[in-house]
């Protein structure tokens, strides 16, 4: 069996993740190999963000640590950037105590 190349720039927790962790901060320019594609990352993502190890299709599930964390809200193309303008949580709402101590959204 062909041992896959380990790349050095990002990192996959799980097979079925289609985000990954940088691991080592990338430039404009840099390249890395994920899933015997080759990326070529059109800016500076600093370490423990996360970026999209294929084309994401906008509404497709976002798999991080082999656990969904939200969805596409637009297609993310293979080595971008996955933050708060391109990913939707996909949790529910939440509850906090108002200032009468009562559940408020």
């Amino acid at each position: 069996m062909k041992k896959q190349p380990t790349s050095r720039k990002l990192l996959r927790i799980h097979k079925d993740d289609n985000v990954l962790i940088v691991v080592n901060t990338v430039q404009p320019g840099d390249k890395d190999l994920v899933e015997d594609r080759e990326i070529v990352f059109t800016q500076r993502i600093a370490i423990g963000h996360k970026v999209a190890a294929r084309m994401i299709r906008r509404g497709e599930k976002l798999y991080k640590c082999g656990v969904p964390i939200g969805s596409a809200k637009e297609d993310i193309l293979a080595g971008a950037h996955i933050h708060l303008h391109n990913l939707q949580s996909d949790y529910i709402e939440t509850y906090t105590l108002d200032k009468d101590r009562v559940y408020a959204k």
